[in-house]
């Protein structure tokens, strides 16, 4: 193979041995397709790549150079030359090769010191080379999909400087974002959108008559969302250019990996996509073809592209016509390690007067160069900081456990005594902790791929047929399946219980992953119950709970982060609780502060604010948002002369249906103040979850100086709880 972009790194020590071609200007004159898995049973066992004859017949002299992964900042020469991309584009094939390694050097330092997505950034060093170097960015697009893979492409965009400010407050954001530059044409955060971005720019440059390029860069865990689908089927029935850059690594870059190691995708995609990556006889042949579509040429093209199509179809069968029957012309699979490799395919895609939709597949490895990425179970996808030698990761220990752990056991210790239950998660079982229900019970788990909208329906059918599913999936992700939330199960009352994880902020990952918005989409629906515990002890009994509601939908939502300390229910076996009832934590006088999930943390922090200055308040927990404790509320409206009402959660939520209860029942019509806090009526953007608390006014602080204004108290008062 190409002696560019040859990467050999040892497991037992940090330093990577990458081999470099020196400068050169030499022309090429075939495009090269090489596979970074090649593992045909009959024709090739030893995972060898596929060279091609040129190569094999002369070998350019290699220079060598040892990456830097020591933890000091590493020497950058060529980094250090580029500002934008710009600056990359009479960079010699050797000098890329060099800036490849001091990118994945960058990374890493930086990363070692801030924590974030560190290893898909990594395994995409290469293509981001290649693709800033061969287009014309910002005016060519690139649509990064997720986002969490960009890191190289914010330092080759002028934000290198600010790296080190990256996921924190006033910092670089995670993810691509709009406002941040011109050269993110797509912010994101989510999967799968970035084929759907990308025609509907296809179709606006067509319609403004531009000539720009457009390209997506998707992944392969990605592809198993349904938009994806969605996007390509319609990019084949509108014919608009546009390049489709397939990464595929064999995994879903998310935390899904099992307790026993990483995951891969799941679905016949992922199957089909290793059937072309090892058939080695498909990709000889091909190129054959292509070999005889150059010495033909002309009128005889017509001939030569059908012979193309029949090598396709005789050796790769409906797995290499899959894109193609959705009408995106393929090329691949490319080693997406390659950078000589990469250059000149996206050179010959980039000169194609009218190719239509093209997708280029192409084969990485996630956190491609650094050897504790390579080796890790869950290949270092999401990290704080760590040293960057070993790569442990430097984690403050905690004497409690996360709410998703306190979650997972709990809903192991409810399938213990109920076979019934079954657990059902979106290529998320790291991240919701039903990796571990998986491991306990592997019959009765199952992940569906990143597929929020066939998760929910998935779950209805079970439901259907007696079984008790609990679907996990993350606030903000579950809104990409409300449609089947409200039409499939709700609609139908039928039981599927929901376990709303990462509800309100989230600190680094920002507005992309706050969940702001399931209290006021879930409990809208009129047969949903809707509940969020004070604690980890009342997370336990709330699983118990929706395990027992077997004639309805049920949800609760609890956040990211790790538990209080309160006692936990015997084996990790909660007790179900009364539907709609909340219960009075601290009996007090004059105000009462009704606070709606673990928020209520926080407002009997505020109550021991305000007994030190000799007002006392009483503090309720409502546990439910729907069906409301009616009675509790009437007891706190006629006891007191104050209301206010706390959620970590976007408007139209608990305080809502709090003011309809008392707007219907004429509890305004007296002379109570009543007063709402929640998240502010905008995207709160990515910092530490604690400074989102107080940018949000639902610290202690705030619901303390809250009561303290609506009872009358003087400024003195303020400034002695230093408010």
């Amino acid at each position: 193979m190409a002696s560019a972009g040859v990467l050999r790194a040892c497991s037992f020590c940090s330093t990577l041995t990458v081999t470099t071609l020196p400068n050169s200007n030499s022309k090429f004159n075939s495009v090269m397709i090489t596979a970074a898995q090649c593992n045909d049973s009959s024709e090739d066992k030893t995972n060898k790549m596929v060279t091609s004859e040129k190569q094999q017949g002369k070998r350019n002299p290699r220079l060598t150079r040892s990456l830097n992964f020591c933890g000091e900042k590493p020497s950058t020469p060529v980094l250090d030359t580029i500002n934008y991309p710009i600056h990359m584009k009479n960079l010699s094939l050797g000098e890329l090769e060099s800036l490849a390694g001091e990118l994945r050097e960058e990374i890493v330092y930086t990363v070692s010191k801030t924590g974030g997505h560190l290893s898909s950034s990594l395994g995409v060093t290469e293509l981001t080379i290649a693709l800033h170097h061969v287009f014309n960015t910002p005016d060519d697009k690139i649509i990064w999909d997720v986002g969490h893979q960009a890191y190289a492409h914010k330092i080759l965009t002028g934000r290198r400087s600010r790296m080190h400010t990256i996921r924190q407050t006033s910092g670089l954001a995670g993810f691509p974002k709009r406002d941040e530059s011109i050269y993110d044409a797509f912010g994101a955060g989510h999967s799968s959108t970035s084929i759907s971005a990308g025609l509907g720019m296809a179709i606006g440059r067509d319609l403004l008559g531009k000539k720009n390029h457009v390209i997506s860069v998707i992944g392969d865990g990605a592809m198993t969302a349904g938009q994806a689908y969605e996007a390509m089927n319609n990019a084949g029935y509108l014919d608009s250019n546009l390049i489709i850059i397939l990464n595929d690594n064999g995994q879903v870059s998310l935390p899904t990996a099992t307790v026993d190691g990483p995951a891969p995708p799941v679905g016949a995609l992922s199957k089909a996509l290793t059937n072309l990556q090892s058939s080695r006889k498909f990709r000889q042949m091909r190129e054959a073809a292509k070999g005889l579509t150059k010495k033909v040429g002309g009128q005889a093209h017509e001939i030569a592209a059908k012979v193309d199509e029949y090598m396709r179809g005789m050796v790769g069968g409906s797995n290499a016509c899959l894109f193609e029957e959705l009408g995106l012309y393929y090329i691949g699979p490319v080693d997406g390690h390659n950078l000589e490799d990469l250059v000149h395919v996206l050179k010959k895609v980039q000169a194609m007067p009218a190719p239509g939709p093209v997708l280029l597949h192409i084969i990485t490895e996630k956190g491609k160069g650094y050897a504790p990425a390579e080796i890790a179970a869950d290949k270092m996808h999401g990290v704080v900081k760590f040293d960057a030698m070993s790569g442990k990761q430097l984690k403050v220990k905690s004497k409690t456990l996360s709410y998703t752990q306190y979650f997972a056991e709990s809903l192991i210790a409810e399938a213990e005594r109920d076979e019934k239950i079954v657990a059902i998660h979106a290529a998320m079982g790291g991240g919701t902790g039903l990796n571990l229900f998986q491991k306990r019970f592997p019959e009765r788990c199952f992940d569906v791929g990143i597929a929020e909208q066939h998760a929910v329906t998935f779950a209805a059918g079970l439901a259907t047929e007696g079984l008790k599913p609990f679907c996990a999936i993350y606030s903000s992700f579950l809104q990409r399946g409300f449609d089947q939330v409200a039409h499939d199960v709700d609609l139908q009352k039928l039981p599927v219980r929901f376990a709303m994880d990462r509800a309100g902020v989230v600190g680094a990952d920002g507005p992309t992953h706050c969940g702001a918005f399931d209290t006021t989409f879930m409990a809208c629906l009129p047969n949903m119950v809707v509940m969020a515990p004070s604690c980890e002890s009342e997370l336990m009994h709330m699983v118990a709970t929706a395990a027992a509601i077997d004639d309805r939908p049920s949800c609760f939502r609890y956040p990211r982060g790790n538990g209080i300390g309160y006692i936990l229910p015997q084996n990790n076996k909660g007790t179900p609780l009364e539907i709609g009832k909340g219960r009075v934590l601290k009996e007090g006088s004059r105000v009462a502060i009704l606070g709606y999930g673990t928020i209520v943390q926080n407002c009997l922090a505020a109550a021991k604010h305000l007994q030190v200055i000799g007002i006392s308040v009483t503090v309720a927990n409502a546990r439910f948002c729907k069906p409301l404790d009616g009675d509790l509320i009437r007891q706190l409206v006629e006891e007191h002369e104050v209301l206010i009402t706390v959620e970590e959660g976007s408007i139209g939520g608990f305080s809502s249906h709090v003011s309809h209860f008392l707007a219907l029942n004429g509890l305004l019509d007296g002379k109570l103040k009543w007063r709402p806090m929640m998240l502010p009526d905008r995207y709160i953007n990515h910092g530490s979850q604690r400074e989102q608390v107080e940018e949000a006014g639902l610290s202690s602080r705030h619901i303390a100086a809250t009561v303290l204004s609506l009872i009358g108290e003087n400024k003195d008062s303020l400034h002695l709880l230093k408010l």
